[in-house]
């Protein structure tokens, strides 16, 4: 009976220890902090501003053009040559069941020549859909 007794004597705990959780919590969040710039990484682009800016569909090809003149495909880290740029737009058109739409992301100092040229590149390979990406002003 003793037993019975000490346990009634104490009273009963009615609140939710909240500070495990805390601690789970803010361990996720530095977690997260850490791990998420590391899933953004992509090709650096100075892209030019405009006042002006178009909704892009969901699925789309990016031509990147850095300002050291390296061309690359939807954030590929691998360069494409100049010389094979035709031949790949020319797969990637045969492969897409619809007429693919390509965006060209040139960087601000790249000459306009070398922009013409890439562009003219993808019209020969049968690109008919070309848009150029800008940012807005701020």
């Amino acid at each position: 009976m003793t037993s019975t007794r000490h346990s009634r004597s104490r009273p009963l705990m009615g609140e939710i220890n909240i500070v495990p959780l805390v601690d789970v919590v803010l361990v996720l969040l530095i977690i997260f902090m850490v791990t998420a710039p590391l899933m953004n990484q992509g090709i650096d682009v100075a892209l030019p501003r405009t006042e002006t800016h178009a909704n892009t569909p969901e699925q789309r090809t990016v031509l990147t053009i850095t300002r050291k003149r390296a061309i690359y495909i939807d954030d590929e880290k691998r360069e494409t040559p100049l010389d094979t740029l035709a031949q790949r737009l020319k797969t990637l058109k045969e492969k897409s069941p619809v007429a693919p739409t390509v965006y060209l992301r040139a960087d601000h100092r790249v000459p306009h020549g070398m922009v013409v040229r890439v562009m003219d590149i993808a019209k020969r390979s049968g690109i008919d859909k070309l848009g150029i990406v800008t940012e807005p002003l701020p």
